[in-house]
């Protein structure tokens, strides 16, 4: 062999540990999807990032984060996601629903994805078991499809007389459906009927509650769905303004001006994505993680709001309540 030839193998074999080390010391990259907008979640990144941090990671020190926010436009999301995959992230975030854990799920079965749903990730595909997910994705259960016959049941304790309840969907996501007809069902057990609202623009809002109002319902539920959430401002105020009782499944539509709300908390569920995200990139597999389900649903109402409606909250209710906003 030439000495030459000789010094350029040992130069070889030497230089690739250190770019082997290199690429091992380079700084992860999140891609996170959202089917919602920046505006309308920008406190719930935050917890997000406190997950993170609670594991060691810090946006701009130690992790990078790549954003693709849906705004709304769920059938974006599958080339969201392929984007993402296209570059190579360590992980996928996946929150905003179900959606977007389904177009992450449908757009890689290698890079490992940190999910929040509100429906059974079993049934949409997404694991094989709560306990054991064994594949690459894993995350929150927010249980919104269990709650639809609760919040029935408070809306009818709320406004005994109504008997009829609008019902508001966003006809493009398909888990409106079946938020529906899980409401149907639990109506008709207490003889009362829900009547589908189908509002899948902002600018569609304004005559659905102007066609609420005229339609005479009793009250209306509001469809779990990140493009609501974003328009939970617009939402509270319009049913102040067209005096119809609403209740959303998020405590942040009361805090909104919203009458009532029951639901999970988004701001736990976002901190336990982070702390998930920052354990997998730690080396921790998702096919190990169980999926997190909540034990705590909060009931929050808005007793000025009531006051505006002309509503006397049942003391049994108040006495129930998480939070009670004056």
């Amino acid at each position: 062999m030439r000495r030459r030839e000789f010094i350029g193998l040992i130069g070889g074999a030497t230089a690739w540990p250190f770019a082997a080390r290199a690429q091992q010391s380079a700084t992860p990259v999140i891609g996170y999807l959202d089917a919602g907008s920046p505006a309308s979640v920008a406190k719930l990144i935050l917890k997000f990032r406190q997950g993170l941090a609670e594991i060691g990671y810090v946006e701009g020190q130690n992790v990078t984060i790549e954003f693709r926010w849906g705004e709304g436009h769920h059938e974006t999301l599958p080339s969201l996601a392929a984007d993402l995959v296209g570059r190579k992230v360590a992980v996928i975030v996946a929150t905003g629903g179900e959606v977007s854990a389904v177009a992450a799920k449908g757009a890689t079965a290698a890079i490992p994805i940190v999910f929040d749903t509100s429906r059974d990730p079993v049934e949409l595909g997404l694991v094989a078991s709560l306990n054991r997910p064994g594949g690459n994705a894993t995350g929150v259960n927010q249980l919104n499809a269990e709650l639809g016959a609760k919040s029935v049941g408070l809306m009818h304790e709320l406004v005994p007389k109504a008997t009829v309840i609008g019902f508001l969907g966003n006809p493009n996501n398909p888990n409106t459906q079946d938020q529906l007809k899980e409401r149907q069902e639990a109506a008709r057990a207490i003889g009362l009927k829900i009547a589908p609202v189908a509002v899948g623009s902002a600018d569609d809002l304004d005559a659905a509650f102007a066609a609420i109002a005229q339609q005479a319902y009793g009250a209306i539920l509001i469809a779990a769905d990140p493009f609501f959430f974003g328009l939970r401002d617009k939402i509270a105020a319009l049913a102040t303004r067209y005096a119809v009782p609403a209740m959303h499944g998020r405590r942040e539509f009361a805090e909104a001006g919203g009458l009532i709300s029951y639901g999970t908390s988004l701001a736990d569920t976002y901190r336990q994505v982070g702390i998930y995200t920052g354990r997998i990139l730690k080396g921790e597999k998702p096919a190990d993680l169980p999926v997190v389900q909540p034990s705590k649903f909060e009931l929050v109402i808005n007793l000025k709001t009531a006051k505006a409606l002309g509503l006397t909250i049942p003391p049994g209710l108040l006495a129930i309540a998480d939070d009670v906003i004056e």
